[in-house]
């Protein structure tokens, strides 16, 4: 009976040796070398689970629709306020060559191979920019 029981531990044992196999580890998170796949679960998990509130988005979304309305307001009003000084400095065929001067800006405009170069020098600080409209 004893041989009988050793017997059968040691099939079982061979058994179960035969059968095994090889664990290989595959990461989960994408920027570990896991499956991209995975990438929107693992985000929509983290935020979910995210328990802290960001203030600067509470204050993005206080805005009432006056406040709204109000700053919507505001912008038209400055793009026609510039449309009218634009038109009044350049007249109303636009930006022309030539060297114009506004307030304690100077505006060059020339023509050259690469479309309308706009070159904007403040005369207070000493500061230049250059804008080139491209011809279509």
């Amino acid at each position: 009976m004893k041989r009988i029981s050793v017997l059968l531990f040691f099939v079982f044992a061979v058994s179960c040796f035969c059968n095994a196999q090889d664990m290989v580890y595959k990461p989960k998170n994408p920027a570990f070398g896991g499956d991209t796949f995975n990438y929107n679960w693992l985000l929509s998990s983290a935020q979910a689970q995210n328990l802290i509130d960001d203030p600067e988005l509470e204050d993005a979304n206080s805005d009432s629709t006056l406040e709204d309305f109000s700053e919507s307001l505001n912008r038209q009003l400055l793009t026609q306020l510039s449309r009218q000084l634009v038109t009044n400095q350049f007249g109303e065929d636009g930006l022309t060559e030539g060297s114009y001067t506004v307030g304690n800006f100077q505006v060059d405009v020339t023509n050259n191979l690469e479309g309308l170069v706009v070159t904007i020098l403040d005369l207070v600080a000493g500061e230049q920019t250059q804008v080139v409209i491209p011809y279509f």
